[in-house]
């Protein structure tokens, strides 16, 4: 089965949201790897500052399926379909790595280009797979993390939501 890791992230009510994302991300795909959850500055535009985290699980659906059910855990959890990319948000999930796949479509770029960019992404990605290899890089995980600037974009580790209700 492939592993698929998923950055999430949010900024409007951020532990709740996050926490009910995940909730129902282990309804569907089962056991999750998750990452420290870290609170950020926004990335791309001027707004509140953003808690993110990764999670991996391993499932049998397509990468198209898998899109498919992280956008739908999106809308449950308030994120409308049409949502502007540089605004605030309740939920934001994407696909980082889909097993070793190098796929280049309109709608989904794997590896997710901007996972060597963002510490939001890179960082928690390597505390939960420091020794994944990046499908295109030729390294693992942990030696790119440990390439990055870290200056570049402060994380700070916050704890998650203790307890939460579902989406719906």
């Amino acid at each position: 089965m492939p592993q698929v890791y998923v950055a999430a992230g949010s900024n409007i009510d951020p532990q709740a949201n996050l926490a009910r994302a995940q909730m129902e991300l282990a309804k569907i795909y089962g056991s999750l790897q998750v990452s420290p959850w870290y609170c950020n500055a926004a990335v791309g535009f001027a707004g509140q500052d953003f808690i993110n985290f990764v999670f991996g699980f391993d499932t049998a659906l397509s990468v198209h399926e898998t899109q498919a059910q992280l956008r739908q855990v999106e809308a449950l959890c308030g994120r409308p379909p049409n949502a502007p990319k540089w605004a605030a948000r309740a939920i934001d999930l994407d696909i980082l790595l889909y097993a070793d796949l190098v796929l280049d479509e309109p709608q989904l770029k794997l590896p997710r280009p901007d996972l060597l960019l963002r510490p939001y992404m890179l960082g928690p990605l390597a505390d939960i797979a420091p020794d994944l290899r990046h499908p295109t890089q030729a390294r693992s995980i942990a030696q790119l993390w440990a390439a990055f600037d870290p200056g570049a974009h402060q994380m700070i580790a916050v704890r998650p939501a203790a307890t939460v209700s579902p989406c719906r």
